[in-house]
């Protein structure tokens, strides 16, 4: 069964939609700039002080007086607008979706899945602050339809790069060679975020200020494949220990650094473990979080849409829904994305309805999607389970949090009952998102002693209050989003390989109470903050599979981007 692309149920309430929404944007963007006019970032501070530039305040004066003026004269049109749109949202089906045919193909791993006995899946997640520009600047990111853009054609660079494996035989270095951009055909182009199919990295310097400058990533659809020895020395290395980062960036002038051995914290128990300045190849599903920006959403499914042909977007809610759905009126959706290579079989939206504070503001809730893997085992299709979600924030709720997580468990549970059938094999059952709480810290201990984790494994997750020695945290610190140590792909890379960088840059274990702090005990590495999780469970697959973890990854890709640090995970199943 596939999927409408359109929320609405026909064409009549989907234009009364847009002209009530063209009504009320106007109104909605001048009060927007409004608020952004008026906040800079750490960034945007620095560089008028280098630049000694004194007419920042005349700036601020006369853009704030303009926009006030244009929002108090649009408020009459937005409030006709939003009489025309608040009722429509009760027909509308809480998310969008966009099937289009890639246009740049990725390997496909599973090719002679038959000898091997197994399938492989690749998963990815972020949390991207993707929100209307003026409120991204409290959390010190600004120009998000720029940020926007240039994530969405990083994350195509990242996945649509060779799956390279090159083991060094050397006294002097153990383990395997970064396969560096300088090993890869190099193109011309030096713009951030190029998306060529033979992979333009840029220069690492220019991420986060090209586009905060405002200037947008120049774009390629149509290079050339990637060379193939590269695809050919891939096929001769063991499968076991995949390593996918990209450690030398080529300069601006062309200069090429030579490659380095991979600097990841090892390979832990059963977990190989990278620190990637790329996002991992041949992902085949990616959740983001925090896309709440309409415009911004568009830009990614744009950007994704080359290589992901099947994707889930403006997921959520909007204005008041029947009691018991939903805790408020919502202003905003629930910020999840998913883009996908598999096509979307069924899909399925939860609102919490016990959101508090600003959190009631956005429909935060549970997208459930069951996925056609496109393989057969004998005469039984291969399907998957996806379930993405985003918890309540405030670090004080945990009571809300665990709330949430009884929710998200039943209506799992709920929907694959609904939707599972008898002629399919179940191959991988996926939890994913933002929880807003971590594996360390003691205000988090009634989320981290939920029964969710009984059912789910989380391959960072040693026990409640545990972390693995190697795991790093995902948070980092707002305030130095833009300091050297991690302005940068390369050096946000490093400064995660280091504990007392990360110290410095990622966001400290939360107390509970009025308690001290003792973080971390002796012993004991210092992680941080891990809100973004990856999970599966084996329980819900059809007899007979069994996954194993292939690799976990750590992205810095997105440096200077966000202030969170995206995960990904691929998974072997055996059949």
């Amino acid at each position: 069964m596939s999927l409408r692309e359109s929320p609405f149920p026909n064409g009549f309430a989907e234009a009364l939609h847009t002209v009530g929404w063209g009504l009320v944007f106007p109104c909605f963007w001048f009060l927007d700039r409004l608020i952004a006019v008026c906040i800079s970032t750490s960034l945007e501070r620095h560089r008028r002080r280098e630049e000694e530039c004194y007419l920042h305040p005349l700036q601020v004066f006369f853009g704030f007086i303009l926009f006030l003026f244009l929002f108090l004269i649009s408020t009459p049109f937005a409030f006709l607008g939003f009489l025309l749109w608040a009722p429509l949202q009760l027909t509308r089906r809480p998310f969008s979706y966009r099937h289009q045919v890639a246009t740049v193909e990725m390997e496909n791993r599973n090719v002679g899945w038959e000898e091997a006995g197994r399938v492989t899946f690749g998963f990815v997640t972020a949390n991207l602050c993707l929100l209307p520009d003026g409120l991204a600047r409290f959390n010190n990111l600004g120009h998000s339809q720029n940020r926007a853009l240039a994530i969405g054609q990083s994350i195509v660079q990242g996945v649509n790069r060779p799956h390279i494996r090159i083991l060094i035989d050397s006294p002097s270095s153990s383990g395997t060679l970064s396969p560096s951009i300088s090993l890869l055909p190099q193109s011309a182009s030096t713009s951030y975020g190029a998306t060529d199919a033979q992979v333009q990295p840029g220069t690492a310097e220019q991420s986060a200020d090209t586009v905060l400058d405002g200037a947008i990533p120049k774009t390629s659809t149509g290079g050339a494949s990637v060379n193939v020895a590269s695809d050919h020395m891939n096929q001769q290395q063991p499968a076991k220990w995949n390593c996918n980062q990209n450690s030398n960036q080529q300069g601006s002038r062309g200069r090429r650094n030579p490659p380095r051995a991979l600097r990841t914290l090892g390979k832990a128990g059963d977990t190989p473990l990278e620190v990637s300045m790329l996002f991992p190849a041949n992902v085949d599903i990616v959740c983001l979080e925090e896309v709440f920006d309409k415009r911004a959403a568009k830009k990614l499914t744009e950007a994704l849409g080359t290589v992901f042909s099947h994707i889930l977007y403006d997921i959520g809610v909007y204005a008041c829904q029947p009691c018991g759905t939903c805790s408020s009126f919502k202003f905003f959706n629930s910020g999840l994305f998913l883009a996908s290579r598999f096509p979307v079989m069924e899909a399925q939206y939860h609102c919490f309805p016990n959101g508090r504070g600003e959190d009631a503001l956005a429909s935060k809730g549970l997208l459930c999607a069951k996925l056609q893997i496109g393989l057969q085992k004998g005469e039984k299709k291969m399907v998957g389970f996806f379930n993405c979600t985003h918890l309540h924030a405030p670090e004080r709720d945990g009571e809300i949090r665990s709330e949430q997580l009884d929710m998200v468990t039943q209506w799992i549970t709920e929907f694959q009952t609904m939707t599972r059938q008898q002629d399919e094999v179940v191959v991988f059952d996926v939890l994913c998102g933002d929880f807003n709480f971590d594996n360390c810290s003691p205000d988090d201990r009634l989320e981290q002693n939920h029964s969710l984790f009984n059912d789910y494994r989380d391959p960072c997750r040693a026990g409640p209050g545990k972390e693995k020695p190697w795991v790093i945290g995902t948070l980092l610190q707002q305030p130095t989003l833009y300091d050297e140590n991690v302005k940068t792909p390369d050096n946000l890379q490093r400064t995660l390989e280091d504990e007392e960088l990360r110290k410095v840059y990622l966001a400290p274990p939360v107390s509970q109470g009025s308690e001290p702090l003792v973080y971390p005990e002796p012993g004991e590495p210092w992680v941080g903050r891990r809100l973004d999780y990856l999970l599966y469970r084996e329980s819900t697959l059809t007899d007979h599979c069994r996954t194993e973890v292939e690799e976990f990854t750590y992205v810095t890709q997105l440096a200077g981007l966000t202030d969170h640090i995206p995960v990904g995970l691929r998974l072997n199943v055996t059949l």
